[in-house]
């Protein structure tokens, strides 16, 4: 029961799964407004805000106020950051990207009689623009901002 207790009076978990939180939530709106609900989008990435930097964001803001910057936690907070936040706009939005060239093959090839290729259909939400990434670090800030002020 500690566990628990210490876990959700953390600060620096309480941010960033607040980030996470709330940055889903307002992904599933979006969507669900733009086309609908799809269930994919409770735990799919990709997508108006990135999670991904809700989290990481919140994390580092949040670790860098409680240890200060010149502190070990922090700078392992920064670079984690860092490289997640790359990714989600590099690596991953590269696969989205190609993702969504394949299928379009594929699908000109069975709009033309052609025999399709020998593939399921790819992912195509999965990494962020950078509107996106900019969108989730601002909700990343406020989160650790908030829970920087709760007493607890």
């Amino acid at each position: 029961m500690h566990f628990i207790v210490d876990l959700f009076t953390n600060k620096i978990f309480l941010a960033p799964a607040a980030g996470w939180f709330v940055a889903q939530i307002i992904k599933i709106i979006i969507d669900t407004v733009k086309s609908g609900f799809c269930k994919e989008r409770l735990y799919g990435g990709g997508g108006m805000p990135s999670s991904h930097s809700a989290t990481v964001t919140a994390l580092m803001i949040v670790t860098g106020a409680i240890y200060g910057a010149s502190s070990f936690e922090f700078v392992m907070a920064l670079f984690f950051g860092i490289v997640v936040i790359y990714d989600a706009r590099g690596v991953r939005f590269e696969t989205q990207r190609q993702g969504k060239a394949l299928n379009n093959l594929n699908e000109e090839r069975k709009e033309e009689g052609k025999q399709p290729l020998d593939i399921n259909r790819f992912k195509e939400k999965m990494g962020h623009t950078v509107p996106e990434i900019a969108v989730g670090m601002l909700i990343g800030i406020i989160c650790a901002v908030v829970v920087l002020h709760l007493n607890i």
